[in-house]
């Protein structure tokens, strides 16, 4: 066979895998929900018109409905926009939506290891113990709001540094959060010049920002070294503790964990290995710093541009709590426009990334459609938070979303800022306590207002720029009053 004859059959062969992955993938299209039309072998992936999701998902629901499928190489996954959609999957159909994808990045990175494993026993095993953990070191109880509220006092003092020069919240926002997981999970806190804890940080947040590493609709960029630094260094605190382990007077999440390590040690499935215990604190660590810490950073930027709410906030904050003590969680009941403003800026805030994943666990028949047995599904949070149907003035800042006509709190179905189900966010009793006591803290002792030039109203693209770190996201915080 000459060399021409050689080259026809070898682009004939993969003229046919192709020909027959187009085939294959058309017959999965149509037993699946409509959706954009696929390119061969890439899907949707570089089609800017369908992804990322939080650009593009309001035009594909208004084309294809609410339920729709995109994909992702050639694999599908399915959409669901709006509150009456996720509802009814998240809650009305728990089990059949409580599976978790493989995110290749994820799966390589932790080998399947800790509380995020997609191991149904294992996560279910793991997810519980470091719930009751957690709340034996006070998650949700009074000694946790104490450790925030100390924290916040740090935070202060560390503000106050600057004398009302510009400064660039989002690490030391960021290290404060990380200060109280640390405590429950190492045992400590960190000094805000403590330059190897810092450097720690910014690694933990260029992983956990990297959207391939919590998305299944991005590909996978993040170097491995990063990833490899965080375990590395959980693994020294690890060691640590196993060296100097009292298992009658346990000091924080590692021992208890080593404790019940010890206990299981026979068990032929061994969920409680030394690598599930690095992967769990890893894990714990990076949702338990990132989110929150980001949080009250987008919360600053949005109050700079609304200054008359955080006046407004700032006058309740000093008739409830006034200057001479710090505010409590149990202010939070006599502070309905505070509360109404936090889950406000929660339910405005908008993300890049496309978080919590759900797998089908079964087929399922769902709106009309059926849909796979392990089919990557992802319910579009910020749809829900727009939804015209439930929310008076969805695009707008309005903090009278969460009030009543007395003016007193009210809570919405439609607020899921911490996911719902099955898999709803494990950290939310600590996150809420850490959003109300920090702000509080904050704006109690200082006005923020923004020291970068923008004068344009929309937020969003000033905040998803902040949000990577492609500008510095920087804030004047002047002084209010001198503390007694």
């Amino acid at each position: 066979m000459d060399a021409g004859t050689a080259g026809i059959v070898v682009t004939l062969f993969f003229l046919s895998i192709l020909c027959f992955l187009v085939w294959k993938n058309d017959r999965k299209r149509s037993q699946l929900p409509p959706g954009p039309t696929p390119w061969p072998i890439l899907g949707n992936l570089w089609q800017k018109d369908v992804l990322p999701l939080y650009k593009s998902h309001e035009k594909l629901k208004e084309k294809y409905g609410p339920v729709f499928t995109v994909w992702l190489g050639l694999k599908p996954a399915v959409v669901l926009c709006g509150y009456e959609v996720v509802k009814d999957a998240l809650l009305g159909h728990s089990e059949e939506f409580g599976g978790r994808p493989e995110i290749p990045l994820q799966v390589q990175v932790s080998k399947d290891y800790g509380f995020v494993s997609t191991n149904e026993k294992k996560w279910r095993e793991l997810r519980r113990f470091t719930l009751s953990t957690l709340r034996d070191f006070g998650m949700g109880k009074n000694t946790m709001s104490q450790r925030v509220q100390q924290e916040a006092q740090h935070l202060v003092e560390l503000l106050a540094n600057f004398k009302g020069e510009a400064f660039e919240p989002m690490i030391s926002f960021r290290h404060a959060v990380a200060n109280v997981i640390c405590s429950v999970v190492f045992g400590s806190r960190y000094s805000y010049s403590d330059t190897a804890f810092l450097e720690l940080l910014d690694m933990i947040g260029n992983y956990a920002l990297e959207p391939s590493c919590t998305s299944p609709v991005r590909r996978c960029t993040t170097p491995f070294p990063t990833s490899c630094k965080l375990k590395d260094y959980i693994q020294e605190r690890v060691t640590l503790h196993k060296q100097t382990l009292d298992p009658s007077s346990p000091r924080d999440y590692i021992d208890c964990f080593l404790i019940k390590a010890e206990k299981e040690k026979s068990s032929l499935e061994n969920m409680y290995s030394n690598e599930d215990l690095v992967m769990s604190v890893f894990n714990l660590f990076g949702a338990g710093t990132i989110t929150t810490g980001n949080a009250l950073v987008f919360f600053l930027l949005v109050l700079t541009k609304f200054p008359h709410i955080q006046a407004k906030v700032q006058k309740e904050i000093d008739a409830v709590v006034g200057a001479d003590r710090a505010p409590s969680t149990e202010d939070k009941m006599k502070m309905p426009y505070t509360n109404a403003v936090i889950h406000e800026l929660q339910r405005f805030q908008k993300s890049r990334i496309e978080n919590f994943p759900r797998m089908t666990t079964q087929d399922v028949k769902f709106r009309g459609h059926t849909i796979p047995k392990d089919t990557a599904v992802i319910p579009i949070f910020s749809s829900v938070h727009t939804d015209p149907v439930q929310w008076e003035n969805p695009k707008k800042f309005d903090p009278g979303h969460f009030l009543d006509e007395k003016g007193e709190f009210r809570k919405r179905e439609a607020f899921m800022a911490f996911s719902a189900g099955k898999r709803m966010c494990p950290g939310e009793a600590l996150a809420r306590i850490e959003l109300f006591l920090f702000l509080t803290t904050l704006l109690q002792n200082f006005t923020f207002e923004l020291a970068i030039e923008c004068e344009e109203m929309d937020i969003f693209p000033l905040w998803l720029e902040i949000e990577r770190r492609a500008i510095p996201g920087k804030f004047l915080a002047i002084r209010r009053r001198a503390r007694s």
